[in-house]
């Protein structure tokens, strides 16, 4: 009687554990033998066509380069020659992994399929010019079957992993990939947006400060209303002098001058208080004076 195949698999389930009268779930750990699925042939055969494709890819690449390279050396540097030939072949290579990416768009993918095409055509006349030129044109036909050949063996395992959706379901597939597409886009746009606005404020602030239209005491208030009703009457502040004080003690000094006021106002407040603000000041003074 045949043995059938059987693996070893772990399962966990929480469990009460006490200890010192003390409950916990704890994991408990246990391996059993069930029996092993069978062999699945058509992933292995699809494996297999895939690892095979990738082979001819990169036999193709190398060959390619490698004619190509000798056939560019002729008029320019051989490290030169062989750089600008892997060109000819990853272009194409390119356009099946872009086509690989858009399997389930036939739409989109149509444009790398057609322009992968004229990109193989284009590397497998320049392997065939290199046999020309060296008098081997055989060599150079042969040659340049290889990318064709690696090309259609990369289309077969394409072909393979296909999963060819319906109409109704490519509809449907269109729409909601649409709209997480513009979900998506919508992403820089907003960085964008708020970076435009965040330097809009900022050179704001800037001028502001530089033309002296703003003063951190009395940012925000509009330019007819004065800062104090009383001018005569200060309101007592603990710690750092305020802009306004420092006007008042200079005033009641006997300093009117503006830019002196200015001097001992900066010196007092330690900030570069503007001139405009402490112009205010002098103005709500005399007025009540």
């Amino acid at each position: 009687m045949k043995t059938r195949r059987t693996q070893t698999i772990e399962r966990t389930r929480l469990v009460p554990h006490t200890v010192d009268g003390e409950t916990e779930l704890v994991l408990d750990r246990e391996k059993i033998e069930v029996p092993a699925p069978p062999r699945d042939w058509d992933q292995l055969v699809r494996i297999g066509v895939t690892i095979g494709a990738c082979i001819l890819v990169t036999v193709a690449l190398v060959w390619s380069t490698s004619a190509i390279g000798g056939l560019l050396a002729l008029s320019v540097v051989a490290v030169v020659a062989y750089a600008a030939a892997v060109a000819f072949d990853m272009t194409w290579i390119m356009c099946m992994a872009v086509e690989w990416l858009l399997r389930y768009d036939p739409a989109r993918a149509k444009t790398a399929r057609r322009a992968g095409r004229w990109a193989l055509a284009v590397s497998m006349a320049a392997v065939f010019a290199h046999g020309y030129v060296f008098d081997q044109p055989v060599i150079g036909i042969v040659g340049a079957s290889v990318s064709a050949l690696a090309k259609g063996g990369w289309g077969i395992a394409m072909r393979v992993h296909a999963r060819p959706l319906d109409d109704r379901t490519q509809q449907w597939f269109e729409k909601r990939r649409a709209t997480l597409d513009g979900q998506l886009a919508m992403i820089p746009i907003r960085r964008e947006l708020l970076r435009g606005q965040s330097m809009i404020e900022a050179e704001r602030r800037a001028l502001a400060a530089e033309n002296g239209s703003a003063d951190p005491e009395t940012s925000g208030l509009p330019e007819d209303v004065p800062e104090d009703p009383d001018p005569k009457v200060s309101e007592i502040r603990s710690g750092r002098v305020t802009t306004q004080e420092a006007v008042r003690n200079a005033w009641d000094s006997g300093i009117q001058d503006p830019e002196a006021v200015l001097r001992i106002v900066r010196s007092s407040t330690g900030r570069d208080v503007p001139q405009s603000s402490v112009d205010r000041y002098l103005r709500a003074l005399r007025v009540g004076a």
